[in-house]
């Protein structure tokens, strides 16, 4: 392996029949505005209904929740997944391969041709699919090679973000909606997508901003100047570092968030260095409500 990048070794021998129940588990939160560790969940194993449960509240809490020194399968991934609701084939085209739901996150070249998406550069704040009728819910990302530097990401927290807002604002906002659409435009549904500025989480009840840099256009509605300008000081309030938190990767990382009420982002890395990842991605389940 080269000396640029740093990578899990799967054990070579592993217990498939141990059922993961709740005795054992601790959830560490982070010491930022979002995010905990799980501890004690062998992810290459089942999952008992109390240790899914545990796991989803443990999500619905801290919004991102992390599992460190994982080795895993591809369809071990998809069975994590499947727990919290359905893996889907990602919108971006890959390579077809054995386990359809993995989308290959890489800077990786094999006979000179990328063997997954994203590449080394910077990628802006958003929420998963948010240009799609029914975007994405949750995501999953698990750390097979990482790069000695950069490449950390971070999330923000929508809910905290609404909260802070004045009540004056949040009036103001409260029924208008906002157009998203992805840079790539290949990837883009035919019409432009909208959805509210103020999402309500469905299983939370809380509210939440769901708007991002990377995505969201434009404010349906508002001229130009007065669109952007709300529209540019909702991003800069959402951003605020009063509402971020950091993962720096450690190989065998697999961590899964909810994308209602966050947004992340990914710094760059040296582009010589190397990068693995496996994402998962549930959407097209339900579309965002005020």
């Amino acid at each position: 392996m080269p000396a640029s990048s740093k990578s899990m070794s799967v054990r070579s021998s592993r217990t498939k029949d141990i059922v993961n129940d709740i005795d054992t588990i601790e959830v560490i939160p982070s010491d930022g505005a979002l995010g905990a560790e799980v501890r004690s969940l062998d992810l290459s194993a089942p999952l008992s209904a109390r240790a899914i449960t545990a796991v989803r509240q443990a999500l619905l809490d801290h919004c991102v929740v992390f599992f460190r020194a994982q080795a895993i399968s591809e369809n071990d991934q998809v069975r994590f997944t499947n727990y919290f609701g359905t893996a889907e084939r990602h919108v971006r085209d890959q390579p077809d391969r054995q386990v359809p739901e993995i989308l290959i996150v890489s800077n990786l070249l094999e006979d000179g041709q990328p063997i997954g998406a994203l590449g080394d550069g910077e990628i802006g704040f958003h929420s998963d699919l948010s240009y799609m009728p029914m975007p994405g819910t949750l995501s999953t990302l698990y750390a097979i090679e990482i790069s000695d530097s950069g490449g950390a990401t971070q999330w923000c927290n929508g809910y905290a973000a609404y909260d802070a807002l004045d009540d004056g604002l949040k009036t103001r906002i409260a029924d208008i909606r906002a157009v998203h659409r992805h840079p790539r435009e290949v990837q883009n549904p035919a019409e432009p997508i909208d959805h509210p500025i103020v999402c309500t989480h469905p299983e939370t009840g809380r509210k939440t901003l769901y708007v991002s840099p990377y995505m969201t256009r434009r404010i349906v509605g508002l001229e130009n100047d007065e669109g952007g300008e709300l529209l540019a000081a909702l991003l800069d309030h959402a951003t605020s570092p009063a509402f971020v938190w950091t993962h720096d990767w450690q190989a065998g990382d697999l961590v899964m968030w909810d994308n209602r009420p966050t947004m992340h982002r990914r710094e760059a890395f040296p582009p010589d260095q190397r990068r693995l990842m496996k994402r998962t991605q549930v959407f097209n389940d339900v579309a965002p409500v005020a």
